[in-house]
């Protein structure tokens, strides 16, 4: 028996991410990052600099504006009922504080209730929440409690480990250093055995 998933081309505002990046305005920024040209000490006229501050307003506005994608889900027939982990999904984002990136892997796991996911739907939503202005641990939360609300699985289990580079570029420079945070719900959260099986599969010390 074929079974039809729910799949629908979802605006983001839909699922409950409201994103102020779609009033970018470029030609501002443009200006901006022209300015910022000028307060460093350098020509944003000059033959190398020229296009420089359309190619950063670009570069910002792809960086912080997430696709709409399918939210795609499947009845879970089967009752299948053990960990569902994807490992090392590419995460990279804005740095809040400074403007820099941070990158790394995220470790994405539930546990099924009624309704499974496509797979490759974790890694979009770990996207959508990271193509914004961030810091570590408000992203790590953001994409647990997201999928707790929206897949209602018995547990939920997020591990995000970056490295900064204003952390390894400025400041201590502490280059590969990488920052851990996990968030998680239900039974991922409440049963230890089920708990140290989740970081066990991620490779995380819990």
């Amino acid at each position: 028996m074929t079974v039809e998933p729910v799949s629908e081309p979802v605006p983001l505002r839909h699922l409950g991410v409201v994103h102020d990046r779609d009033a970018m305005d470029l030609p501002a920024a443009e200006r901006a990052v022209a300015d910022l040209l000028r307060a460093l000490g350098k020509d944003p006229s000059s033959e190398h600099l020229g296009d420089t501050p359309r190619r950063v307003a670009n570069a910002y506005a792809e960086m912080l504006k997430p696709r709409d994608f399918q939210l795609t889900t499947f009845p879970n027939d089967e009752g299948y009922d053990e960990l569902v982990l994807a490992k090392s999904i590419p995460v990279q984002s804005l740095c809040e504080h400074h403007l820099l990136p941070f990158r790394g892997v995220a470790h994405v796991g539930y546990l099924p209730g009624e309704r499974i996911l496509g797979l490759s739907k974790l890694a979009r939503v770990v996207e959508m929440f990271a193509r914004d202005l961030q810091v570590q641990e408000r992203l790590t939360k953001q994409v647990a409690d997201w999928l707790q609300e929206h897949l209602a699985p018995k547990g939920v289990g997020v591990v995000i480990e970056a490295e900064h580079l204003c952390m390894s570029l400025r400041g201590v420079r502490a280059a590969g250093a990488l920052t851990v945070t996990s968030s998680l719900h239900g039974l991922l959260r409440e049963e230890p055995k089920t708990r140290q099986e989740f970081f066990a599969l991620t490779g995380v010390s819990a």
